[in-house]
């Protein structure tokens, strides 16, 4: 596969995604909806996300990532369109449902796709999350600027444009060989109960859960803190995109991990840095300490994100590559479909600050439980645990 025209179609598409983090919490907020009704908004579309990350994942295997990317970047645009013409909850939440398919559908193609790159698989995946996070890096901090100075009607319109874009993009990348579409072997779901019954993907899971965190938070209730502390949607949207820029950091220490193998200590300490990071955004509000808190949570994501894509690629074969990546990110769809439930009802009854407490909390506790899962994760693999 030529690179080249992936990388493309992967930053333009990420270019929209970063847009969606801060314009539709802030429109859902300018529609008066309520921290309950916003948490629903960025949660309950995702049982839909998970059903189609897995259906995604399987087809994937069976179509090749690029026709998946090709349908999700017009899902992209389809729902920038359904949001310009949203008024209140129920089109706003129709709007919502078509950017999370979008979604769903992206992310175990793509991962499919970057982890048949040419040349050595760490290094191509953190090329991919680089080029990911500075295409969300772009489209967050940007938008703050067009909202303020274009309005919501506007900012949309740039959205579906970068989901268009991206579509034509991915027409330029190479068809996929026979062999990589899967069109000949085991039905579409053949692959999932041969990789639930390995132990190491529920670690996987776990750890994309604790990896989506910051991400869920970013698209969901961090712009409303930022809001509630008086930041303007051009400031939110250069902190928020601080974010991405952990991420790329992240791409940094890749060979680090790598070096240590599955079974690495890394992923450990990176949910203890994504946890404390979260619990202490509200604490000194002041634009220097959210400012490196959004760095430090960013690179500890990041680097959990990297773990779990390469050894899902380290113990799936390229025939069940698909339907693994999608496995492994049904911890994404669980951190999309439970975290803003969660920050919603605590928002309303006890406010955003304390949800942000508590989210922080509850990230620390599953790190706990990650960190008792790792040696179970590899006991029975060839993979095993290095020292560290």
């Amino acid at each position: 596969m030529t690179p080249l025209p992936f990388f493309l179609t992967t930053l333009v598409w990420n270019y929209g995604l970063g847009m969606t983090y801060v314009v539709v919490p802030l429109y859902a907020h300018a529609q008066g909806l309520s921290g309950a009704e916003i948490g629903t908004l960025f949660s309950l579309p995702v049982v839909a996300q998970v059903a189609v990350n897995l259906l995604g994942g399987a087809y994937t295997d069976r179509l090749g990532g690029r026709r998946i990317v090709l349908a999700s970047s017009l899902l992209m645009s389809a729902a920038a369109l359904l949001y310009i013409v949203g008024s209140g909850f129920a089109t706003l939440f129709i709007a919502q449902g078509v950017m999370v398919v979008s979604r769903a559908a992206f992310w175990p193609a793509a991962w499919s796709m970057a982890s048949e790159l040419p040349g050595a698989r760490g290094v191509q995946m953190g090329r991919v999350n680089a080029i990911t996070n500075a295409g969300q890096i772009a489209g967050t901090a940007s938008c703050g600027f067009i909202l303020a100075f274009a309005g919501f009607t506007s900012t949309f319109l740039v959205f579906a444009f970068a989901g268009l874009a991206a579509w034509i993009l991915a027409l330029r990348t190479p068809r996929p060989t026979p062999r990589a579409e899967g069109s000949a072997g085991p039905g579409v779901f053949a692959h999932f109960p041969v990789l639930m019954r390995m132990p190491v993907m529920a670690y996987m899971m776990m750890c994309a859960y604790v990896s989506a965190l910051p991400f869920t938070l970013s698209m969901s209730f961090l712009p409303l803190l930022l809001q509630h502390y008086a930041y303007g949607a051009d400031s939110s949207g250069v902190l928020l995109a601080l974010r991405a820029v952990g991420s790329i950091a992240a791409g940094l220490l890749v060979g680090r991990f790598v070096r240590t193998g599955p079974g690495s200590l890394w992923p450990v300490g990176s949910g203890v840095a994504v946890a404390l990071a979260i619990g202490a955004l509200p604490l000194v509000p002041v634009t220097s300490m959210i400012a490196a808190l959004m760095l430090l949570v960013g690179l500890g994501s990041g680097v959990m994100t990297l773990y779990f894509q390469i050894t899902i690629s380290e113990v799936s074969s390229v025939a069940q590559r698909g339907s693994a990546m999608a496995l492994g990110g049904l911890g994404w769809g669980i951190s999309h479909l439970s975290t803003p439930l969660i920050m919603g009802v605590l928002t309303d009854r006890y406010g955003i600050v304390t949800g942000f407490y508590a989210i922080g909390a509850i990230a620390m506790a599953l790190t706990l439980v990650l960190a008792g899962l790792r040696r179970r994760a590899f006991a029975h693999t060839a993979l095993g645990i290095r020292a560290d």
